[in-house]
């Protein structure tokens, strides 16, 4: 049951009825059950693998708790006859007990993920090292099966049991509830990542029925299928024929591929968000927005701000800072400096730490060194930008160029939007060795660009008025995303027009998706591309 099939709307219909007419303080228990059904239909026995991990995660905060607590209650109660060292020691052995309790339940999900994602990953490549050194393969290969978004989940356990052991959040009594905030299903499936403190509280809380509430959730939904079904799926076949055929095409065609891609990615998880982001909202439940028109930014680093912004959230507070703040990175900050001098070593430790966090956003995205290779990429770009940044101060002002000029900020978003969707050829390649043959050839390869006017683009899985319609559309999207920027709420502008008005848009645009939208049994659009990781 996926969110662009009609059993799912089906389901969502039947489940609001559901929720809006029982108690509300049964009503996250509807969720529950919805959620678990959801999850069912996806994957089957693997729900218990998320039982599991939602479960163990709960029992870890709770001894968390317990120990905060305990240390807290001792303190508290022996407060005149303690010495301040005393005190400072009862504080450090209540934060040592407390951290070998989280590392261990970091471990417990971490290992989940690591064994059933990257097993065969490790095994591969520790079977190619024997093999190199004149040994056998010996590690076996196993038929692992994938539980549907347990990539998103355990970050989303990991930072709960995190959060508890700093004392930022007051761990979950109910086994149940907790279990419903690890798998409420609009965000189950590709994020948002959520935070207990911002979503847990509303799952729990009840709701009344709102009409207008309904309407924006409605209204969101049917953008986010506009972008999967209408654009993402459309730009399917060009970008699978092009990647699969890189490794004999020019560079412009690579490059075109890429550009491609960068347009299908973003429309189908951003449509796949604001799906899931429709539906919490009808039941009364905000989630975390995850993309703020990350094609408008100027830089790699606000690139990274304003995509899966929950995720590079994730990756500052619970990787980033840490490795940075820690004792052994402070001290590491103070022998670069007198080695290295102020500019270099002051910076070192927050590069060691902001690369360390860029290599796993590659890595989690999936158990391949083109992965790898793609955080590597995305984290040069930025920490170059930091470390460069008086040079090109100064090469502005020599070129007198005026930061303020329209086409200052064009120039600054079209050289992002290159490097990202150079980026793309690591994320998207089958291959590590396919993307660097697409970046050769695009840089040493630029000597055939008749493929925009021979015919070739007819062969490639559109004809001519489909690619009239993906342009339509491209120019919709850049047009929405355009006054997004400009702080215009398209939502509130219709919430202002007469109810006839208001269904006129609706009807029209179910009728946009039935003429335009890629469905059917020659399309697998029940499929997200973030889905998979």
């Amino acid at each position: 049951m996926s969110f662009v099939t009609l059993p799912f709307f089906l389901f969502v219909a039947a489940l609001t009825l559901v929720y809006f007419l029982v108690p509300g303080k049964y009503q996250w228990l509807v969720l529950l059950l919805g959620s678990y059904v959801f999850y069912w239909t996806h994957s089957r026995w693997l729900a218990l693998v998320l039982a599991g991990t939602s479960l163990a995660t709960y029992g870890i905060a709770l001894w968390l708790q317990r120990i905060n607590d305990r240390g807290k209650a001792y303190l508290k109660q022996h407060a005149a006859e303690l010495s301040r060292e005393e005190k400072k020691a009862r504080k450090e052995k209540t934060k040592k007990a407390a951290r070998g309790v989280l590392l261990l339940g970091i471990a417990v999900d971490l290992g989940a993920l690591l064994f059933l994602k990257y097993f065969n990953f490790f095994a591969a490549n520790i079977n190619s090292l024997l093999v190199r050194f004149g040994g056998a393969g010996s590690v076996p290969m196993l038929s692992l099966l994938l539980p549907l978004g347990i990539s998103f989940y355990t970050l989303q356990a990991i930072a709960y049991m995190v959060d508890v052991y700093r004392g930022k959040e007051q761990a979950d009594k109910n086994p149940l509830k907790f279990m419903l905030f690890m798998s409420f299903f609009p965000q189950i499936v590709q994020g948002p990542i959520p935070r207990h403190d911002q979503l847990a509280h509303q799952l729990y809380a009840p709701h009344r029925f709102d009409y207008t509430r309904m309407c924006y959730g409605v209204q969101m939904m049917l953008w986010g299928l506009i972008k999967k079904l209408i654009i993402a799926e459309r730009l399917t076949g060009p970008v699978n024929y092009l990647f699969t055929h890189s490794a004999r095409q020019m560079g412009p065609i690579n490059l075109f591929a890429a550009i491609l891609y960068s347009f299908q990615i973003y429309t189908d998880f951003s449509g796949g968000m604001d799906i899931g982001r429709g539906v919490a909202q009808i039941l009364g439940i905000e989630l975390e927005l995850n993309f703020r028109q990350p094609y408008f930014s100027g830089s790699i680093e606000e690139f990274w701000r304003r995509w899966h912004m929950t995720m590079g959230k994730w990756m500052k507070d619970y990787v980033f800072y840490p490795l940075s703040l820690s004792k052994a990175f402070t001290s590491l900050g103070r022998t670069s400096r007198k080695l290295l001098g102020q500019f270099i070593g002051k910076r070192l430790p927050a590069f060691i730490a902001m690369f360390i966090a860029y290599l796993a956003v590659g890595f989690w995205h999936g158990p391949n060194w083109k992965y790898v290779a793609y955080g590597i990429w995305n984290g040069l770009f930025i920490m170059s930008g930091i470390l460069l940044d008086g040079v090109y101060a100064k090469c502005r002002d020599g070129l007198k160029i005026n930061e303020q000029a329209v086409t200052w900020r064009v120039f600054r978003i079209l050289r992002t939007f290159l490097i990202v969707s150079i980026g793309r050829f690591f994320s998207r390649s089958d291959s590590l060795a396919d993307a660097l043959t697409m970046g050769r050839n695009m840089f040493t390869r630029w000597t055939d660009i008749t493929f925009l006017t021979n015919g070739t683009l007819l062969n490639i899985g559109l004809d001519t008025a489909e690619w009239v319609v993906l342009c339509i559309f491209l120019l919709v999207l850049f047009y929405v995303d355009f006054q997004h920027e400009k702080q215009v709420s398209f939502r509130a502008v219709i919430a202002r027009q007469p109810l006839v008005f208001r269904w006129i848009i609706y009807i029209g645009a179910v009728l946009l998706l039935l003429i335009f939208g890629c469905y059917g049994p020659v399309y697998n659009a029940a499929d997200f591309i973030y889905a998979g990781f």
